[in-house]
């Protein structure tokens, strides 16, 4: 199984931005696709950003659209999370997700392996 291990979160003030790195162990990272979600609390996980096993499709919820950039290096097992703009609605805490289909979901279900979290605080 892929062990998956979150990084780059904080505090940061409205309009700042944080660039969250999800790093993989193993070959099994390159097999499919990845995807970012966030969960507040006393709220529902919910899905952020998804992107291909190949690299080359990407899907945002309409509530990062224009302000969230997913990437992912295969050669150092790595994905990340660029965010822009950020909004104290943003705050939650973080979860990288991978997936042996080669195309994300937008359903938590949707994955096989998630890493333990990191914290997004924006302050107003």
């Amino acid at each position: 199984q892929v062990q998956l291990t979150e990084s780059g979160g904080g505090l940061v003030q409205a309009g700042g931005s944080l660039r969250l790195s999800c790093a993989a162990s193993g070959r099994i990272f390159r097999r499919g696709a990845k995807g970012w979600f966030r969960q507040a609390p006393g709220k529902e996980r919910e899905f952020v950003a998804a992107i291909s096993r190949s690299g080359d499709s990407t899907d945002y919820a309409e509530s990062v659209k224009g302000r969230f950039t997913i990437s992912r290096d295969n050669s150092k097992n790595t994905v990340y999370l660029q965010m822009n703009s950020l909004k104290p609605e943003d705050t939650a805490v973080y979860y990288c997700a991978t997936t042996n289909s080669p195309y994300g979901s937008r359903w938590p279900g949707g994955y096989d392996s998630w890493g333990q979290g990191t914290q997004v605080t924006v302050s107003s």
